[in-house]
């Protein structure tokens, strides 16, 4: 299952921008290419928050992931010629996924990661008992 779509990539790049980046020779966007990048992300997402305890393919997936998704694709698609900000954006993608993988982002939905892991805190208290009966 994938995060995103070709419709997700033009809404937020623009049909120009991926034109540019995916011409299947004809003056159309080469739906392969677009499709291979897309998959090229989830492969990348997977990996990373896999590692941070969360079943995958993410089932629901978190809005943040779709953004990150686009940015992985898009940079792939870039390939060696990729811009300042488009390297910057997937770079930042990277950090995001290596905090999920670490712990230290949640991404809110099920799988283990939610779950206290071996060596943290997981506090559960009884009530508050007084003696005497209260104050």
């Amino acid at each position: 299952m994938p995060y995103i779509t070709l419709q997700d990539l033009i809404d937020r790049f623009g049909q120009d921008e991926l034109l540019q980046l995916a011409d299947d020779g004809a003056g159309a966007i080469d739906q392969g290419e677009i499709d291979l990048a897309i998959s090229d992300a989830g492969g990348e997402i997977d990996g990373r928050v896999a590692a941070g305890g969360y079943d995958v393919p993410l089932d629901p997936v978190p809005s943040i992931i779709q953004a990150y998704a686009c940015d992985i694709a898009r940079y792939r698609l870039y390939d060696e010629h990729a811009t300042d900000q488009v390297t910057k954006r997937y770079e930042d993608a990277i950090k995001f996924l290596r905090a999920v993988a670490k712990g230290e982002v949640l991404l809110g939905i099920g799988g283990d990661a939610d779950e206290p892991t071996a060596g943290s805190a997981d506090f559960q208290s009884a009530g508050r008992v007084m003696p005497g009966g209260g104050f």
